[in-house]
This record gives C-alpha cells, structure tokens and sequence, in this order.
C-alpha cells in the first residue's frame, strides 16, 4: 500500500507533468551549484545547438509525489541507487513532458525497494532523458523511532571502500561547501529535513541531511566538463548512495577513466566515479560508474 491506502503494482502510473525550461531556473541551478559549464551560455564551439540547460535541471522530479509511491514504512527510508540515461540536451525555451512509472520493486538484504522511472521528453515526444530512483524501506516496522524518515543507524559513516586504485587519468574534480543555503535553494522552498534545522533534529538529526540527488547533480557537472557533448547526449550514470551528508560539510566529486571501447564511429569512456567528503577519511558519499559516448571527428 502507499501513503494514500492503494495498492502498489509494477508498472502503474505515478505523475506526468510539463515543465516550461526557462532561463530563471537554469540560471537558479546554476547559480546554486556554482556551475559555469560554456554550453549553459552558448560559449563554447559545439555542433549542438547552444545554449544548452543543465540535464539534471529537474532532477526531483521523481518526488513531486512520493505519497502516490512510497510505502506506507516510512520509517529508515532511504534514496540507495540512482541511474541516469541521457539522450538529448534540455533546451532554454521549449517545454519538457515528464513521466513517473513504478517500474520494478525487489528485496535484498531485508529491505524492500521500489524503482520509479521518470522520462523526460520533449514536446515532439523525442525522449531527452531518463532517471531510475532505487528507494529502499525496511521489511518489518521497528517499534521504536515512529516517523523517522532515516534511521539513526543509517546515519553513522561507514568504512571507505576502495575507489580510484590503479593507473588511468582522471578528471578534474568538482568541490562544493554544501551550506544551510545551498540546501534550501537546492531541495526548498518547503521546509523538511533537507532545508531546514528544526525539521531534521524532530527526526533526531544533528544537522540537516543533503538531499541524495545533490551528489548526482556534482557528478554530472563533473562529466559534463570532462566530456562535453559526449554527456549530454549519450552520458550514462549508475550510482549507490553510501554515507549520510550534513548541511556545513564539503564534498568533491571525482572520476577515473578505467577503459574506452569503440563503437563505429563513436568512442564509449567509462568511469569509476564517486563524491567523497572533504574529511581526513575522505567518507565516501556516492560511488559508482558513468560514461560518456563521443563521436571520431576524423
């Protein structure tokens, strides 16, 4: 069952909205992000048609209504995956069709999760942009903590895994100081655990919890300044989400080339990438893959 009392089944329609993509919003993300990519200015030389606005410019959209999806154990809910399929570039000036869809659900390791998938078209229906949400919940409620959105045990860091070993180049990282402000700006207006400080400590956390999609949006911007073109049309992003991020803390999204594979005229580059917190442990935020499709201008 959702938050609202109905069933949930795989397949079934969440939302579908329209989104005017005007030059107040690209500038408010990027202002956000402190995101100077040519290709959101039309100062770059590129074949496609500049300027361009940020992929992820709407990156939420998937929890426009979480009560239409989400079950009803709120309770150590978490946002544990998140993939991204680009296409075709957003344009400044044009309008974009959106489209949520439970798409799969499955257990593992005693939780449950449900996969909503949200296309993003243009107006002709030519389709710019997918994203694949893995929001997990735990199996049984625990009889304590009622109405905790995270639990507390999902809160504490957990050990570094191995990232960026080996030989390959890597790309120049991206590092943001994540305040109060960029938080609001970020995941508001509405006041919740993500924006606001009296929100998150009713759900007995210290500081208020970055939204998850913050870390996807830096490794974006992070292959988008790698690859250019050959992200925005053709990126591919596949990340878990490993560590709780605090409002005050700075993190930087990195990336390591680890192979490229020849595809006829175009170049596929994958990459292990990760956003990891500027501590003396270097906490690992997110980690995971992305690659980026370029064409031979031989």
């Amino acid at each position: 069952m959702n938050l609202l009392g109905q069933p949930l089944r795989v397949g079934q329609h969440v939302h579908s909205d329209v989104h005017e993509v005007t030059q107040k919003t690209v500038d408010f993300y990027l202002e956000t992000l402190a995101d100077q990519h040519p290709y959101y200015s039309g100062g770059a030389n590129s074949e496609l048609d500049l300027p361009i606005a940020p992929p992820l410019l709407y990156h939420s959209e998937v929890y426009r209504h979480p009560e239409r999806w989400y079950l009803k154990r709120l309770v150590g809910n978490l946002h544990a995956q998140q993939e991204w399929f680009l296409f075709a570039p957003l344009r400044v000036g044009t309008r974009v069709r959106t489209r949520s869809t439970l798409a799969d659900r499955y257990r593992k390791r005693g939780r449950e999760y449900l996969v909503n998938e949200v296309d993003y078209e243009d107006e002709e229906g030519r389709l710019l942009l997918r994203g694949r949400t893995h929001q997990s919940f735990l199996i049984d409620d625990p009889e304590s903590e009622a109405g905790f959105v995270v639990d507390r045990g999902s809160a504490r860091e957990k050990p570094r895994r191995e990232v960026g070993a080996g030989s390959g180049p890597e790309l120049m990282p991206v590092e943001l100081k994540v305040d109060r402000t960029l938080c609001w700006r970020f995941s508001g207006p509405e006041r919740n655990y993500h924006t606001d400080l009296e929100q998150a400590r009713k759900f007995g956390f210290p500081e208020i919890v970055v939204q998850g999609m913050l870390s996807t949006c830096l490794l974006s911007q992070l292959m988008a300044n790698g690859f250019g073109e050959g992200w925005f049309a053709g990126g591919r992003m596949d990340v878990k989400l490993t560590n709780v991020l605090w409002a005050g803390e700075t993190v930087r999204a990195r990336g390591k080339l680890r192979e490229e594979i020849e595809l006829g005229s175009q170049r596929r580059h994958l990459l292990e990438v990760w956003v990891e917190k500027t501590n003396a442990a270097h906490t690992l935020v997110a980690v995971g893959s992305a690659s980026a499709l370029t064409r031979d201008r031989s």
